[in-house]
């Protein structure tokens, strides 16, 4: 798609599943609008601005916002901070988020106010954030092409979750999969209302950056309807000739992002079962390789990960999903094609197999460890990094709640 835009990645371990999910808001011009909507392009503020900007505040009418077209789009992408960084992360997400910014304006920050929605140590909440920020720079993300941030500060995350909230029917939250499952598990007097409502802030966390695109696998796409379906209804609502009235530019306040489905093959499933993601709230360490893994520990890991008892190796066998698995880590951490690897691995048996692909993934952390301790001994440095990336990003994020406030009628400050 043409034109300046933004695309902000998946958010990893926020989205629930929301089969089920169906809006219920509909406008009899509401499809025709969103069509048109769809096809607008916002202009957005330059992200490399050093300038502190203030917190977001009800504008005047004279004051909407109409910053500056920025060069490039726009990806924004986060991680919780929440268990240990693994393999899946670090293919499905931040290894990727190295050749987007080299392409793209890129903000890339710390979903620590999604970690709060379940039980949680707020002793190691703000550890986990720096140590989730310094692996982000360990693997190549690169503080002078992007905006490295926690999510908290830039509180215009808040703020405009609060106003969608008020645009957003239970019956949406209701519907969605992951509150469902978990309520019904832990039980009504165990579940914060955050779980209801998460997904209100993951729209805020896309909306804020008038985002175009979502990257998100095939089967997750569902996890975007809600966010698409709020930019539509606040618009419908709020937009228009209503903002007009009140001052503003009129149109859309929101795009309406469309789900961007990358190509397979960065799926990174557990080490102990191969037809499951590998996943940080797996309750077996067993089952992933965490990217700060010492030696031993990945050794250990890859001599007792589960296999199968079928001759050679292959790809694509639904009856060896493990083979295919492991055979997939090697591909990604060697840089090999997928004909290179058949050609290389095909004849090996499992003991052969397991010390090629250990040695790999050591030789590939190796860098990323090191780098990650220096980091981690520079506190001013990556205290300076955060700091930095949250005024870059709180320059976009403002004007977009400023001009919330003013499309909703609110009293501007003076």
């Amino acid at each position: 798609m043409g034109g300046t835009g933004t695309v902000v990645s998946q958010f990893l371990n926020l989205s629930s599943s929301s089969s089920s999910y169906s809006p219920r808001f509909l406008a009899p011009s509401l499809s025709c609008a969103a069509s048109t909507l769809l096809h607008s392009r916002f202009s957005l503020p330059s992200i490399r601005s050093c300038t502190s900007s203030a917190t977001a505040t009800p504008s005047t009418s004279s004051d909407t916002i109409t910053p500056p077209t920025p060069l490039k789009k726009r990806v924004v992408s986060g991680v919780q901070p929440t268990g240990s960084i693994h393999l899946g992360n670090y293919f499905g997400a931040i290894k990727n988020w190295v050749a987007l910014q080299n392409t793209y304006d890129t903000l890339f920050f710390i979903v620590d106010l999604h970690a709060i929605t379940l039980p949680y140590e707020a002793q190691q909440l703000s550890k986990a954030s720096r140590s989730t920020a310094a692996i982000y720079l360990a693997c190549g993300v690169d503080p002078s092409k992007a905006s490295v941030f926690v999510q908290s500060h830039v509180r215009a995350h808040v703020e405009l979750m609060w106003l969608l909230s008020s645009a957003t029917p239970i019956g949406w939250l209701n519907k969605m999969i992951q509150f469902k499952e978990k309520s019904r598990k832990a039980g009504d007097e165990e579940v914060g209302v955050a779980l209801l409502t998460y997904p209100v802030l993951m729209a805020s966390d896309i909306l804020l950056y008038q985002s175009d695109f979502v990257p998100v696998g095939e089967d997750q796409k569902q996890h975007l309807e809600l966010t698409r379906d709020l930019a539509e209804r606040v618009n419908y609502l709020y937009g228009g000739r209503k903002w007009k009235k009140l001052g503003g530019r009129g149109g859309a306040i929101f795009k309406v992002p469309e789900p961007l489905i990358p190509p397979a093959g960065a799926r990174i499933m557990s080490l102990t079962d191969g037809l499951s993601k590998m996943s940080k709230s797996a309750p077996s360490d067993q089952s992933r390789i965490n990217l700060l893994d010492p030696k031993d520990l990945i050794a250990n890991k890859i001599k007792r990960c589960k296999t199968d008892a079928f001759p050679g190796l292959e790809f694509d066998n639904p009856e060896r999903p493990e083979c295919n698995n492991l055979l997939s880590i090697y591909q990604l951490i060697s840089g090999k094609t997928k004909e290179e690897v058949v050609q290389e691995c095909q004849n090996m048996n499992w003991g052969t197999f397991k010390i090629l692909l250990t040695d790999a993934l050591i030789d590939h952390l190796h860098p990323i460890q090191v780098r990650y301790d220096e980091i981690m001994s520079d506190s001013g440095y990556l205290d300076e990094v955060l700091a930095e990336g949250a005024r870059n990003a709180s320059e976009i994020a403002d004007a977009t709640v400023n001009n919330v406030y003013q499309a909703m009628g609110f009293l501007g400050r003076r």
